[in-house]
């Protein structure tokens, strides 16, 4: 027999329709005060919805993120979130946001919650892609893992009908 170690992925996972409206508790389970909400500037609408979820206690919105999360993108994201006291972030949308989500938390030391409205898997990997100086690089480190995905699939429903039907299940 081959003897082998296996280390779980530490998170908590909030699965359902209209689960979004958890994330007031989630915020509180995880003890985070002023959270910035992060998406792309075409998901400013639903970073917008989040902050009213949690009564405008947050930080701010930094609708920024953008494909393969450019460093020049995160290094701007710190300053935001460092000049309005984020002591966490939530991304709310796809692939972009949430690679800029794993980027700035990862740089911060600070909690993340992820609400994905893809399919692309990347809420659940310790693997951040980003680009440096025009080269995408990648690292791996288990605190790039969110404390809570929150997955709603109400939030998918804008997708075209033909990404959720050949989105693996």
């Amino acid at each position: 027999m081959d003897a082998f170690e296996y280390n779980s992925n530490p998170g908590r996972v909030v699965f359902g329709s209209a689960t979004l409206k958890n994330l007031p508790e989630e915020v509180a389970h995880l003890n985070l005060s002023a959270p910035l909400v992060l998406s792309t500037p075409h998901q400013v609408l639903q970073a917008d919805l989040v902050k009213e979820l949690l009564n405008n206690n947050a930080a701010g919105v930094f609708s920024e993120a953008t494909m393969h999360t450019p460093t020049h993108i995160t290094k701007k994201g710190i300053q935001y979130a460092k000049a309005n006291g984020a002591d966490s972030v939530i991304s709310i949308g796809g692939g972009s946001t949430i690679g800029l989500r794993k980027a700035i938390s990862f740089r911060m030391g600070i909690p993340h919650i992820c609400i994905p409205m893809t399919y692309a898997g990347s809420e659940m990997t310790p693997i951040l892609g980003e680009t440096v100086d025009g080269i995408k690089k990648t690292r791996s480190d288990p605190r790039i893992l969110p404390g809570t995905v929150i997955y709603d699939a109400d939030l998918t429903m804008t997708l075209p009908w033909a990404i959720s039907l050949s989105s693996p299940t």
